[in-house]
């Protein structure tokens, strides 16, 4: 496992070689670990085992979704789509979303922090 943080030249950049061996999926349940976090965007790596669901919610800022291995069902506003490795959805603030995985999943969520526009 490579993970790397370092600060060079004043530019902080966070590096995994491999985000599939990061951590092992659970056998039951839901794990998350936070990758970066900073005043502009929060990453995440979920795993889920085969069953779990994350329940329909809405967040406050934009999000991506990025499916790096496995299959879910979906849940974006009204729509229901089937995701799996290599999948990727944008959501803007406030879509209410649900996640079901079908298979072991393996997942990223970038969350985006909105920026006050300066004049």
């Amino acid at each position: 496992m490579m993970f790397y943080e370092s600060k060079v030249k004043s530019v902080d950049y966070t590096f995994f070689a491999n985000l599939q061996q990061e951590f092992a999926l659970p056998e039951k349940g839901v794990l998350s670990r936070v990758l970066h976090k900073d005043d502009k965007v929060n990453v995440t790596l979920f795993g889920f085992s085969e069953g779990e669901e994350l329940s329909a919610h809405a967040a406050p800022t934009p999000a991506i979704l990025y499916f790096i291995e496995g299959e879910a069902e979906v849940q974006l506003g009204e729509d229901k789509v089937n995701a799996k490795a290599g999948s990727f959805v944008y959501m803007p603030p406030m879509l209410p979303h649900a996640i079901s995985a079908r298979t072991p999943l393996r997942m990223l969520l970038v969350q985006m922090k909105e920026q006050a526009q300066h004049a």
